[in-house]
């Protein structure tokens, strides 16, 4: 069944209350849903830019928020910076509001910390990781968007408790920012 411009309201209010989206995520969405669909031929051509801004306006779809709430998703399942980065570009947030909500040196270490558990690297593992497996530990770290000097910091601690002091060390800045 083509789509019309009400039917085209519907599945934008559909989506953004079943997803977090940015702009562009929905304008995408909408634009996918018009080339599966169709357009009905009595309606006038669908205005997705203004159907998008409208409800920007009125709060529905919030750019920066959906950028604040899955840069802090990307960095606690312990993500990089530069991944975070590159997620919120593809998902069309400006570079001016990625600038703006970069994450802290205490919340990167606390990324870093996150990957290192999750993937039992350095000294999360049963034993201190030989030179190869060490290298490819590094390498899955620079993969996940973190740079090379915290990522040798986590493979290279001689013990958890020292990477736990690494990481921590910045948390009443941290803490300071978030409250």
């Amino acid at each position: 069944m083509p789509l019309d411009n009400a039917l085209l309201r519907d599945l934008a209010l559909s989506y953004m209350a079943r997803y977090a989206t940015s702009t562009a995520k929905l304008e995408r969405y909408l634009r996918r849903k018009i080339d599966e669909r169709g357009w009905a031929e009595n309606e006038p051509a669908a205005d997705l830019e203004g159907l998008v801004a409208r409800y920007a306006e009125l709060g529905y779809v919030d750019d920066e928020t959906y950028a604040r709430t899955k840069s802090g998703s990307l960095l606690r399942r312990g993500y990089g910076a530069r991944r975070v980065s590159q997620a919120l570009g593809k998902d069309g947030i400006s570079s001016d509001i990625r600038e703006e909500i970069a994450a802290s040196e205490a919340e990167l270490r606390h990324a870093v910390l996150a990957m290192a558990q999750k993937r039992r690297f350095g000294p999360f593992g049963a034993d201190l990781p030989d030179r190869d497996r060490r290298e490819k530990q590094l390498a899955a770290m620079m993969r996940a968007g973190h740079d090379l000097d915290s990522a040798r910091q986590m493979v290279d601690a001689p013990s958890v408790d020292a990477a736990l002091d690494w990481a921590h060390e910045l948390d009443e800045d941290f803490l300071d920012e978030a409250g």
